[in-house]
């Protein structure tokens, strides 16, 4: 086996910890291969295997980002515009592991800066949706080809969302509050010590958010898994039915969780046989779509430009559901 193929397998899909979880559901009596023994087996596994992960790259990121706080991150996008602009606060986003309620005060301070609307909403759409953490998790569930396609159909989100609010001219449609905020800018400079301890303040604040979900995530995963019938799967999400991304999305909005709550449920719905955009579709609407994010952005948006938001990024993520729903093949 090659250095990337054990890199991969041991490290990021922890097959080690596969064998170890199996090993003791077999000393305490159960068949790992059984329904309840391989419901034990995902949940302990991927809760283990999701938290190691998750600690460890959110420390890592957590070093990059303490070199892009917002006051940075409105300089760099200041004056800019276009395409290429939303681009970068589509990237921007990817490095701020924020959900896409806590992104809200970004967008706040964003647009206190002045920043067009276009950028402003291209970074919105990505901070929630596409995160460096994401890549290397979606990669030790699925495959590297699964993660750099859902990052890059993230992006592109993000900036043709982004791209097509701008061109509405709806600054007005922005509350007056937002637009009338202060701007505070600090200092970023932080020494290394300061930068490990933020990385470590990071680690603790960002599990302690998502803890619950990604238990509630991994406890669905292992009920569609190992109790929940192919058939009935097949029947209300396969690959073959048009409205398998519809629903999807619908019920992806009620949900509130980060991606990391939403990967267990995709995980089995993949192992199901549900297709693979409709799949995507199903983590978008859960990370970009959500009601409480929903809720938040009405009370700094008007009604016109909150429709015109969940039109764009709904749009989008049919859109994309359909188009990878047809070439799952090449990905699988």
């Amino acid at each position: 086996m090659n250095i990337f193929g054990w890199i991969n397998d041991q490290l990021l899909r922890m097959q080690w910890l596969a064998e170890l979880v199996s090993a003791g559901i077999s000393a305490a009596g159960l068949d790992p291969t059984s329904r309840v023994g391989g419901s034990i087996h995902f949940f302990v596994y991927d809760v283990i295997k999701i938290f190691i992960l998750l600690s460890v790259l959110i420390f890592l990121i957590s070093v990059v980002q303490s070199y892009f706080p917002p006051e940075r991150t409105r300089r760099i996008l200041g004056g800019r515009s276009g395409v290429w602009a939303n681009t970068l606060a589509a990237l921007l986003g990817t490095i701020t592991p924020f959900c896409s309620c806590s992104s809200i005060p970004l967008f706040i301070g964003f647009t206190a800066a002045r920043l067009p609307l276009a950028i402003t909403f291209s970074f919105l759409i990505s901070s929630p949706l596409v995160d460096l953490a994401s890549v290397i998790l979606l990669a030790s569930i699925f495959n590297w080809s699964i993660a750099l396609a859902y990052v890059f159909v993230g992006l592109v989100v993000a900036v043709v969302g982004g791209t097509l609010i701008g061109h509405a001219g709806m600054e007005d449609q922005v509350a007056d509050f937002v637009r009338n905020a202060p701007v505070h800018d600090t200092d970023d400079t932080m020494s290394w010590a300061e930068r490990l301890r933020y990385a470590r303040d990071q680690v603790s604040e960002i599990m302690h958010r998502v803890w619950l979900y990604v238990l509630i995530g991994v406890g669905i995963g292992a009920a569609i898994h190992n109790w929940v019938p192919e058939a009935i799967i097949s029947t209300l999400l396969g690959q073959d039915k048009w409205w398998s991304v519809p629903v999807a999305t619908l019920i992806g909005v009620p949900m509130y969780a980060d991606i990391f709550g939403t990967l267990p449920i995709a995980e089995a719905l993949i192992g199901k046989g549900v297709g693979l955009g409709t799949v995507l579709a199903f983590m978008m609407a859960v990370t970009a779509l959500s009601l409480p994010s929903i809720i938040m952005l009405k009370r700094v948006v008007k009604l016109p430009l909150l429709l015109l938001f969940l039109t764009v990024v709904t749009g989008g993520i049919l859109g994309i559901g359909f188009l990878f729903n047809a070439i799952t093949d090449w990905f699988i």
